[in-house]
């Protein structure tokens, strides 16, 4: 069965809302972002943005969503032209990419995390993400518990831990993708010594 397709004003509206939204974030900051003043400004009622979101973590993240959809692309792109041979190649292009696209979408990814605090564990991307590190992390190491492990090197992506390293700590992002390589290395380690594993 086919998911329903979305109606056009629906979607008219959903962009409008997303545009609405990227024009306040420019002009007043993430703290000011409401979802009264972004249906005013998206000329549309209240109740619509409200329908359509629920809240301002529902906002944020579909905001989130349209950027996650370049970096997904960017990804498949990697893994279809060769770049990223191996498993343990494709774990470490996604987790580095997961690195710029956090960094890039850090405030946002902070005013979610505000509004909802499980919220990111909820959301379509997160959701996403964990699935696809299971999926390589299973195939690096088979036999290791791939998503507890998924979840440990998604934690490198709390948006409070994360802003905390880059603000307070100074880190920059080659650091904090040198400490992933070192996972990925010890995941790698833990599939090689395996007799089962596969040849």
């Amino acid at each position: 069965m086919t998911a329903p397709t979305e109606r056009a004003d629906a979607a008219r509206n959903r962009l409008r809302i997303l545009d609405a939204a990227r024009r306040l974030l420019a002009a007043d900051g993430f703290a000011e972002l409401s979802l009264d003043a972004v249906a005013k400004e998206a000329g549309v009622g209240v109740g619509t943005v409200y329908r359509r979101f629920h809240n301002r973590a529902g906002l944020v993240y579909a905001l989130i969503e349209d950027n996650e959809v370049g970096f997904q692309e960017g990804f498949a792109r990697r893994c279809a032209d060769g770049s990223a041979p191996s498993a343990a190649d494709r774990l470490r292009a996604f987790l580095h990419g997961m690195v710029e696209l956090v960094d890039t979408n850090r405030e946002l990814l902070l005013l979610a995390e505000a509004s909802a605090p499980a919220g990111r564990y909820r959301s379509a991307p997160f959701r996403r993400h964990h699935e696809q590190v299971v999926g390589m992390v299973a195939e690096l190491a088979p036999g290791v518990d791939a998503a507890y492990l998924a979840d440990l090197l998604l934690m490198a992506y709390t948006p409070g831990l994360f802003d905390h390293q880059r603000s307070e700590r100074g880190w920059d992002v080659d650091r904090v993708k040198r400490g992933l390589d070192v996972l990925i290395a010890g995941i790698e380690a833990v599939g090689a010594a395996d007799p089962d594993r596969p040849r």
